[in-house]
């Protein structure tokens, strides 16, 4: 870890704890910076605050009081997950105070080069690709962020001959005003949490934050395909480096004659990628310009991609049960997502979907409903999923109470040789704290149904 004295006595306020919280309070703390935590968790249901206490934070939890932004404090460190719009950071704005995501206090510290990987869609996939494809390459790679351990704790323990491979949400990348990854790859921007940026643009410009502080030392690796990705690509300092699955590149990432080249340069065939889903070619192209970058072999990207079945909640294949094929894509929390899962599909399926009511209506998957035989919902936005799929002409159409109830609904309804697949399109904020726990849940029943 770099020895920083940027922090040295300056008083710092934590806003919001939860893991990346807690870790950038404890190392704010051992940096010699007065710190203070706020969370609106009471202090009897939040053992991570009194963990903290314990250890000479101050703490102040149940609510956020605007007038202890009147203490003088010279930085904040948001979590990720609280809006600008939130008061208490209104406040601080117009107070001029600073305010970081922890990711950035992560970079300042590292002692190592940084990979980040932030799009829409894929970003967890590619970001374990390219981890696996370094760590079998030898090139003592490190994984942070959403997928992985927090960022700032990695970055502590991390050394000069290790890559940090992070994946970077837009809230993260929001507060990050000198972060310079060595490699930044953006995946592709769709519509997504315009419930926190409130434009599409907005949330586009907080997705170009990953390649802002680049020079032409740096890399960019870019979804060639979108156009609004490329026009941020065009702003980068960045040595730009694209990928298409449709079209030949010269220089890139790119498909043709069944084989992944990369400069022109062959490096394996399409056929032996084991991963399910045609999207995750794009996910691939992207993995694979990251890894030859860091000069991984192309006998390790083989290796990686022969073998990787992809990542928890992620179109998992869970088990097969009396002929019926079961997969987790819990984290499937936008349309997008459930569209591109229902398309790795051609067996009839039965999907599960449902969660968060973000006030978006669900007909753009109705194109994707062709092998979709029933739809099992559940959540906030159940009658709005029934209602598109009776515009689809699914026949069979049941409400449950939650994700266990629809694994096990969904077996009695399925024949063999169908695909049971959980993916909600939503989050899952409604009845469960993460995509991860309702996940979990639905795997769990998937082992109890067998």
């Amino acid at each position: 870890m770099k020895q920083v004295d940027m922090y040295l006595h300056k008083k710092v306020l934590v806003l919001g704890l939860a893991k990346s919280g807690v870790g950038a309070a404890l190392l704010l703390h051992k940096l010699g910076a007065f710190v203070t935590v706020n969370d609106y968790k009471p202090l009897s249901e939040n053992p991570e605050a009194r963990d903290l206490l314990e250890q000479g934070v101050t703490v102040i939890c149940g609510e956020h009081p605007l007038e202890l932004l009147e203490e003088g404090f010279e930085l904040i460190v948001k979590n990720p997950g609280i809006p600008y719009h939130n008061p208490m950071v209104q406040k601080a704005m117009e107070l001029n105070i600073p305010i970081i995501t922890e990711v950035e206090l992560a970079y300042q510290v590292s002692e190592a080069p940084f990979i980040g990987i932030t799009g829409t869609n894929g970003k967890t996939t590619t970001t374990t690709l390219v981890f696996e494809m370094l760590k079998v390459g030898n090139q003592s790679p490190l994984i942070a962020g959403n997928i992985g351990t927090v960022a700032s704790e990695v970055a502590q323990a991390a050394k000069e001959f290790n890559q940090i491979v992070i994946e970077l949400s837009s809230f993260q990348l929001m507060g990050t005003p000198t972060f310079r990854p060595k490699i930044a790859i953006l995946t592709n921007i769709y519509d997504a949490h315009l419930d926190y940026h409130g434009t599409r643009l907005e949330y586009a410009k907080a997705k170009a934050n990953i390649t802002k502080n680049q020079t032409s030392e740096d890399y960019f690796i870019v979804n060639s395909e979108q156009e609004e990705v490329m026009e941020i690509a065009a702003k980068s300092k960045a040595q730009i480096v694209p990928f298409s699955v449709k079209r030949e590149l010269v220089q890139g990432v790119c498909v043709k004659d069944g084989w992944i080249l990369f400069n022109g340069e062959r490096i394996m065939k399409v056929a032996d990628i084991v991963l399910p889903g045609a999207h995750n070619l794009e996910n691939v192209l992207s993995a694979i310009a990251a890894a030859k970058l860091t000069g991984v072999s192309n006998e390790a990207i083989y290796q990686v991609l022969n073998t990787f079945k992809g990542v928890k909640h992620r179109l998992q294949f869970i088990d097969e049960i009396d002929g019926r094929l079961f997969y987790n894509d819990s984290k499937a929390t936008n349309i997008l997502a459930t569209k591109k899962a229902l398309m790795a599909f051609e067996k009839p399926t039965i999907l599960l979907a449902g969660g968060l009511d973000r006030g978006n209506e669900f007909d753009e998957l109705i194109p994707s409903f062709k092998n979709v035989k029933a739809i099992i919902t559940f959540g906030q936005t159940a009658p709005k999923l029934e209602r598109v799929a009776k515009e689809a002409g699914i026949k069979i159409i049941q409400r449950v109470d939650n994700v266990e109830k629809a694994a096990i609904c969904a077996f009695p309804l399925s024949v063999p040789g169908d695909v049971i697949l959980l993916s909600p399109a939503c989050a899952s904020w409604d009845q469960y704290k993460t995509f991860e726990e309702r996940g979990d849940i639905f795997v769990e029943t998937v082992h109890k149904l067998k």
